[in-house]
């Protein structure tokens, strides 16, 4: 049996929603698979590090006084070391420890991130795992800080010439130091426009502005504008305004794989508001267990067999540019009357791994789990022929005192 550690939670914006990803499906299917022994391994807001089995189970945190309980835990610490580990497929090299009179230890296999946002899905994680030598579900650190950065994002896409919304971006230096050069940039735009903070998912921070104009004129600056700059600055130090687009379809695609790629089904969501945003893709509507808010989606996307067409041949192009692994999501925004796709943003930890979409397109929640660690196994046995050390004489050569 296998050894997994699920790690989520962190200091992040999208704490709540990596606990929910964590338990709806993976921790559940991983258990019903019945061939892994799964360590639930939970960083709670201010950065310390716990794990119990009893948090396998979602109710411990529905509870109003868990993180009081947790306190009472002693913290798990992580040893890197490049021992073999009790699974001979694989060669890691984590172990999760309780230090004390009597510690306690724990050798990980395979690790199965669950982390959204900052420090988990922008590649933090993924580098720590790296070091670690042990095989880890999803992208690599490379293509996850690429796609977390939503500007960076654009600009790799956009040297591959896929199709992007119009858009500028600025720090939040430079707003502080030269406003009317980055009102200047913005006022090139045409209304409606969508403020995004850079580095954050779910929809947090963002802000669609509309304007009867068209332009911003500069100055004055439209109040509705204004707040939408203050909102995604107080969330990050770096923003993306991007151009809304006429005749809007968003869709949403969902892919697994390493070199060989499956997509899932093209999906629609119907939301009400002008903004696909937090409260509506996970608070209303939602089944129990269904993480990513399910009850507002098409699926599959109502779009015809040409734009569906173009959409999975884009997301597999994206997938490829950016060095994707393992799980990713590709979103579109559709021109219905142009009949043109644009890609938005890509998403390298869907939330709940969007298995609502996989059980429509034919894979469970255990298939797809599983199916995601064999990629990380398989990824991980690939690099083992890669050298990353090298012998030279430098050191014997450079000048400097001599000791006796």
């Amino acid at each position: 049996m296998k050894t997994i550690a699920v790690i989520f939670g962190g200091r992040s914006v999208e704490h709540d929603v990596s606990i929910i990803t964590a338990h709806f499906p993976i921790i559940e299917a991983l258990i019903a698979a019945g061939n892994f022994d799964v360590w639930p391994v939970y960083i709670a807001k201010d950065g310390s590090w716990y794990s119990n089995k009893r948090m396998n189970d979602l109710a411990f945190f529905k509870q109003s006084d868990f993180e009081e309980l947790l306190a009472k835990d002693k913290k798990v610490q992580l040893s890197f070391d490049n021992g073999p580990s009790t699974c001979p497929a694989t060669t890691g090299g984590l172990t999760l420890v309780w230090p004390g009179i009597v510690s306690k230890s724990v050798r990980i296999d395979i690790v199965f991130p669950s982390m959204h946002g900052t420090f988990g899905e922008d590649g933090s994680l993924m580098g720590l795992l790296r070091m670690a030598n042990v095989p880890y579900v999803g992208c690599d650190m490379t293509s996850s800080a690429v796609a977390m950065d939503k500007v960076l994002c654009k600009q790799v896409l956009a040297q591959e010439g896929i199709p992007l919304a119009p858009s500028t971006w600025f720090t939040k230096k430079e707003w502080a130091d030269d406003q009317k050069s980055v009102e200047k940039r913005i006022s090139k735009l045409k209304f409606p426009l969508f403020v995004k903070p850079a580095h954050l998912g779910s929809s947090i921070g963002i802000t669609k502005v509309k304007s009867e104009s068209g332009r911003l004129q500069v100055p004055p600056q439209p109040a509705g504008l204004k707040n939408a700059l203050e909102v995604a600055l107080h969330y990050d130090d770096k923003i993306l305004v991007e151009e809304g687009i006429k005749n809007l379809i968003e869709v949403t695609l969902p892919i697994i794989g390493n070199d060989s790629l499956q997509t899932a089904l093209v999906e629609r969501p119907l939301n009400k508001g002008d903004l696909f945003d937090f409260d509506g893709k996970y608070m209303h509507g939602g089944k129990k267990g269904a993480g990513a808010n399910s009850a507002y989606s098409e699926i599959p996307a109502n779009i015809g067999e040409d734009l569906t067409a173009q959409v999975i041949e884009l997301g597999k192009k994206v997938y490829r540019v950016l060095g994707c692994s393992g799980i990713a999501r590709v979103d579109f925004l559709i021109d219905s009357v142009a009949k043109k796709v644009y890609v938005i943003e890509v998403n390298t930890l869907p939330g709940s791994l969007y298995h609502h979409n996989w059980k429509k397109a034919g894979v469970s929640n255990i298939e797809l789990v599983s199916r995601l660690v064999r990629m990380a196994e398989e990824r991980f046995d690939a690099q083992k022929g890669t050298n990353y050390a090298f012998r030279s004489e430098i050191l014997n050569k450079v000048g400097g005192p001599k000791f006796q």
